[in-house]
């Protein structure tokens, strides 16, 4: 629940509780969170109704909407939203099908008072980046997001499971390492050190299609120069994926683009493919991954969740 929305409804400020956590916008910065209340909310279409206690969170922040439901509220309430039809289904207590409806026109408004929440115009001249500007770019990008990287709240502890080395949390007790540490002995085989601890992998399962514009002409980037240490990385890091199998060579490639190598923490280095043309030829997609979605609810209400550092830093 926004602020505003909060003051229209004319709620005492002594309902609000206290709220620990931290909540970030889509843009990464964070959100000035009031508090929390439990209200009774009224679902209806007019013909059958619903009353539900729901959590709503506070927020300090524009928005050109008044309430935004989460999750855990739409699982509870068995909630199907369809954007497509702008509708949203739930069933009431009795088992009749409650439809609450929108209309074009209350969301074009929406849509058009989510510009007027801009502040800050800028003018921003560009021009065509250079390959090595390029280059320069991606190796930022990778740099700034490696050292976003979460750390351990605490001190860690070196475990040895199945001959491998995990590190847990000190914090979480003895009993809750014990039980981490059979889940992981019982799906070991999934976890990999290296490219040649999985390979052959079925192409069916690694590879995918993209969906491009066809009116976009496959671009083939010039060879970017790099000095010997680095020759030597890409010969190594390209040998081990030959080896597993998880690429191979082609003669007549339509597609052409270059390795760009960034300094890990540890001192090695992490090699990985410009793909800013191929990006560029394909189509944005909006909506979220229905598989993200699903691994999200299925997390709701749990006590523990449980972070990976999943093969040194990406996955």
């Amino acid at each position: 629940m926004f602020w505003s929305t909060f003051n229209k409804l004319q709620l005492s400020p002594d309902q609000l509780r206290p709220y620990i956590g931290c909540l970030y916008g889509f843009a990464g910065d964070q959100v000035e969170v009031r508090g929390h209340l439990e209200l009774k909310t009224t679902l209806t279409d007019g013909v059958a109704s619903r009353i539900e206690n729901i959590r709503y969170l506070v927020v300090n922040a524009p928005s050109a909407y008044n309430i935004l439901l989460g999750r855990p509220a739409l699982n509870r309430l068995r909630a199907v939203a369809s954007t497509r039809h702008m509708k949203m289904k739930l069933p009431d207590l009795g088992g009749t099908v409650i439809t609450i409806k929108s209309d074009q026109k209350e969301a074009k408004r929406c849509y058009e008072n989510s510009f007027k929440t801009k502040r800050k115009v800028f003018t921003v001249t560009t021009r065509e980046p250079s390959e090595e500007g390029v280059a320069r770019a991606e190796i930022a990008r990778a740099k700034i997001a490696r050292e976003r990287r979460p750390e351990p709240a605490g001190d860690v502890l070196e475990w040895e499971i199945g001959g491998r080395m995990f590190k847990l949390g000190k914090s979480l007790g003895q009993g809750t390492h014990d039980q981490i540490a059979k889940v992981i002995a019982r799906h070991l085989d999934a976890f990999a050190w290296s490219a040649a601890d999985m390979p052959n992998i079925d192409p069916n399962f690694l590879c995918y299609c993209l969906t491009m514009d066809p009116q976009v002409r496959p671009v083939r980037q010039r060879r970017r120069k790099f000095n010997k240490e680095r020759r030597q990385v890409i010969k190594e890091e390209t040998k081990k994926l030959l080896s597993a199998d998880h690429i191979w060579e082609i003669q007549y490639h339509e597609w052409l683009a270059n390795v760009v190598l960034v300094k890990k923490a540890n001192g090695k280095w992490w090699m990985c493919v410009d793909f800013t043309d191929l990006n560029k030829a394909c189509p944005k997609d909006s909506y979220p991954l229905p598989s993200i979605d699903a691994l999200v609810d299925s997390a709701s209400g749990c006590r523990l969740l449980s972070f990976l550092d999943a093969f040194s830093g990406y996955n």
